[in-house]
């Protein structure tokens, strides 16, 4: 392998179009997944396929991780066979939702090793992640950004946070929790507005024009959940974890959070009617069945 050579773990929604972009960027780039099937469409593309983590970065200069779960991060990055094994590897870029807790810990894991950690979550969406049009949040020290400023960079936009491990963790959580707060709020205007009389399609162009306008109006209404396909691309399971580690993290530095409580317990009723599965547009649907309306043309 040259000294481009790139690791990336997990390839799911996610994970496989980075992976793309870094290879039609020019790297080499070495991949694994449980994902049989993941696996072979990134190979399809160009990459190499490794049988674990640990191969991953005995095979690569820097290693990314796109993983669902902070405790699947963990493992992956210290556990058996994980990244810190890996003898080439120094630098390991996690671009998942993992929170600062676990971030700090895992820095300080890998930096016994003599590795270094650096955040890089990121927001956009499946489309975001395809078009390299992602918010990346990074947090890193000065000199380690630096070098993988021109990998991140293949993603999207770039904010450096600073240079302690967990803060772009804090931004991604905050930025998710927002997003969730927008789709909830969103959902009971529109059932209100819907259940006087109000076309759906009417309401949302005007709020989009107007000071009530928001990632929701503007995207996942228009997107999943007017056509009542509720499918926009993120699993209500993930949204609730994220914004619990919010509200956690909240209280953790004494920062009252009243509404991420509200929209946390709204998540948790979502997820326990449609399942951790379905996607978190169905907050929506949650709406619509509390106020016996549809909220659809």
């Amino acid at each position: 392998m040259s000294q481009n050579a790139i690791g990336f773990i997990g390839l799911g929604r996610m994970g496989g179009p980075m992976s793309t972009r870094l290879l039609k960027a020019g790297y080499q780039v070495v991949v694994h997944d449980v994902s049989q099937d993941a696996i072979d469409r990134v190979v399809g593309d160009g990459a190499t396929a490794a049988g674990s983590p640990r191969e991953v970065a005995e095979l690569s200069d820097i290693v990314l991780t796109s993983l669902p779960t902070p405790h699947i991060v963990e493992q992956t990055a210290l556990g058996q066979d994980g990244i810190v094994e890996g003898a080439r590897a120094q630098i390991l870029i996690d671009v998942s939702t993992t929170g600062p807790s676990t971030a700090t810990r895992v820095a300080e894991g890998l930096a016994a090793a003599g590795k270094q950690w650096v955040d890089s979550p990121v927001s956009g969406g499946v489309a975001g992640a395809t078009n390299g049009t992602l918010a990346v949040m990074v947090s890193c020290p000065q000199k380690i950004f630096e070098r993988v400023e021109p990998v991140v960079q293949n993603f999207g936009k770039i904010f450096h946070v600073g240079d302690k491990p967990g803060l772009a963790q804090v931004l991604k959580l905050a930025n998710n929790m927002l997003a969730a707060g927008a789709l909830v709020l969103s959902s009971e205007a529109l059932a209100m507005g819907v259940k006087a009389g109000i076309d759906p399609k009417v309401m949302i162009d005007t709020i989009n024009v107007s000071s009530g306008r928001n990632s929701a109006t503007q995207d996942k209404f228009p997107k999943a959940i007017l056509p009542g396909t509720f499918d926009f691309g993120f699993a209500t399971g993930l949204s609730y974890k994220d914004v619990r580690m919010c509200v956690d993290e909240s209280e953790t530095l004494g920062v009252p959070m009243l509404g991420g409580a509200f929209v946390r317990e709204m998540l948790a009723v979502t997820q326990a009617k449609y399942g951790a599965d379905s996607d978190f547009t169905c907050i929506a649907r949650l709406m619509e069945e509390w106020a016996d309306v549809e909220i659809r043309g």
